[in-house]
């Protein structure tokens, strides 16, 4: 039966208990002194999983852990128990996301290995959601089939697990989101028990039956997606962002793999996003969900590329990078946004107020509902809205500067953007028009919140600040086969990767290259070029 209400977790109860160790946050240890990343290449880190002596690291204040409290009982208390599918969004709960199956099913063993449920319950909703994957009709109908070809449509009912509407596409990235959880499940539950056998098999079954040449209809690329109605998207996933997991994914395939020449392609096109943008030499994408979601699962500290290794970082330092850059961006505020500044800042995919252009200090500016937002060196685009999981969910990258934005945006708009589920999705202190709102409501003289939660933006949240406390998500995909496999076929090298026998570097940067670019042309693309990434529905808003 459909879960409709939310669970009493209870609600009273653990607003009593949270109360105590909330007023603990104003307490918070100050952030360690850390000297913010500079431009050329960096030493290569060689991660060495069986050593357990860490490097000092800013220790988490205990906002921290009610945020992930509170987060993991967004995926526990609004999954169907009886699929296992997730709602893209809550309470508007339209439809599941098959991408927020996937971080809910990374979300329940962070939830067993705090105590927060059984690890025989965490077994029950995990097996329930891989047999109903499994068991969902596929094929090539436009109605009536959750997927075809082993991949999945990007939303679907949350009761039937049918394609939810005509608009809808059967989606590679948001297939391999939920097969990313699906391989970290696989690998979590290693016991005996024939339930946990039963998991795995599944989730490799699962895995096992995703036709990615299929998908490649200008190979060596991978397609978007495909449509019942039309075929395949006309666009490609080409250049660095968020599916980077879907070639990782594709190559690691044991059935249907896609050749190394994939990720050639993929990555050829990275010199047009490379560059100096906010004093940061990094790989850009404005968006901040690009940086995150394949590091959701993949530890890249230490492991290669060969574009990387020319580059003399990897793409965890990029990541970091990138934070600093979003940070000096929202200091900089170069469109006199209201809230911007050393702690307040984060643009990524996410909701918003409407689709609209008002007058904001003297001039028209447009606002969007459901979009990526972003700062970088193209395809930025920002309304004064921010994500509080842009900056939360960068935790591991940069915990110095994602410490205190966290603590000081819970302090200055928690009172409304914060509540059973953690922080709302977003919010714009510099909305405050009075116009029919796509979502959200008006907080008079704090400007517009939003009234969802997003899984895709909730599921990082968590699975970073486990990522950083004890590198629990990391760890556990550094054993699965399929994503080592899959990193290997594209080149990477080096690190946790690297043969006990073997050198534990990936070799040495070329100088020539790992220059820094010219910040003067680097940044000026930031104002010269326009958007050239097709628009397709990437998250939780249906086309208009």
């Amino acid at each position: 039966m459909r879960t409709h209400d939310l669970r009493p977790f209870p609600c009273l109860l653990l607003s009593l208990l949270l109360a105590f160790a909330l007023g603990a946050c104003r307490q918070s240890p100050a952030p360690a002194d850390v000297d913010a990343p500079k431009p050329g290449p960096i030493e290569q880190v060689v991660v060495e999983p069986e050593v357990e002596a860490a490097p000092a690291r800013p220790e988490l204040p205990p906002l921290f852990r009610d945020i992930e409290r509170r987060t993991f009982q967004f995926f526990w208390d609004t999954t169907n128990e009886a699929n296992g599918l997730t709602p893209d969004r809550f309470p508007s709960r339209p439809f599941s996301s098959i991408a927020a199956v996937g971080f809910a099913l990374t979300a329940y063993p962070i939830g067993i290995e705090n105590g927060w449920v059984s690890r025989t319950q965490a077994v029950d909703r995990t097996l329930a959601t891989l047999k109903f994957l499994r068991e969902a009709p596929q094929g090539p109908q436009a109605e009536g089939r959750a997927g075809h070809k082993g991949f999945f449509y990007h939303f679907i009912d949350m009761d039937t697990g049918h394609r939810y509407n005509t608009w809808v596409e059967l989606s590679s990235v948001d297939t391999g989101l939920m097969l990313m959880g699906a391989l970290f499940a696989q690998s979590y539950y290693d016991g005996d028990d024939p339930r946990e056998a039963e998991i795995r098999e599944l989730a490799e079954q699962l895995y096992r039956r995703v036709e990615w040449p299929w998908m490649q209809q200008r190979k060596p690329l991978i397609s978007m997606g495909w449509y019942p109605e039309r075929g395949f998207i006309p666009h490609d996933w080409n250049g660095y962002d968020e599916a980077m997991l879907v070639y990782i994914l594709a190559l690691g395939s044991p059935t249907h793999p896609v050749d190394p020449d994939a990720w050639e392609a993929w990555s050829s096109t990275y010199d047009t996003e490379w560059g100096v943008f906010q004093g940061q030499e990094y790989l850009s994408f404005a968006p901040h969900f690009g940086h995150q979601y394949t590091q959701t699962w993949v530890d890249f500290r230490g492991i290669r590329d060969a574009y990387m290794r020319d580059r003399g970082m990897d793409y965890f330092e990029n990541s970091r990078r990138a934070t600093y850059a979003q940070r000096a961006y929202a200091i900089e505020n170069p469109m006199q946004w209201k809230g911007y500044g050393e702690n307040v800042w984060g643009l990524t995919a996410s909701d918003g107020p409407q689709h609209t252009t008002q007058e904001y200090r003297g001039e028209q500016r447009q606002f969007r509902h459901y979009s990526a937002r972003g700062a970088g060196l193209s395809n930025a685009f920002d309304d004064g809205t921010l994500a509080p999981t842009a900056a939360v969910a960068s935790i591991a990258f940069a915990p110095e500067i994602v410490i205190p934005a966290t603590e000081e945006i819970h302090r200055r708009y928690g009172e409304f953007l914060y509540s059973s589920y953690g922080f709302l999705d977003a919010f714009n202190p510099s909305f405050e028009y009075d116009i029919p709102l796509k979502t959200g409501r008006i907080v008079p003289g704090q400007g517009w919140v939003a009234s969802d939660y997003i899984a895709i933006d909730q599921g990082p949240i968590l699975a970073m600040i486990a990522n950083y406390r004890s590198d629990f998500v990391w760890s556990v995909m550094r054993r699965n086969p399929h994503i080592r496999r899959g990193l290997e076929r594209a080149g990477f090298t080096g690190g946790w990767l690297a043969p006990e026998d073997g050198p534990r570097t990936s070799g040495e940067p070329d100088l020539e290259t790992a220059n820094a670019e010219d910040i003067g042309r680097a940044q000026q693309r930031v104002r010269s070029q326009e958007d050239s990434r097709p628009v397709e529905p990437r998250a939780s808003e249906p086309p208009q």
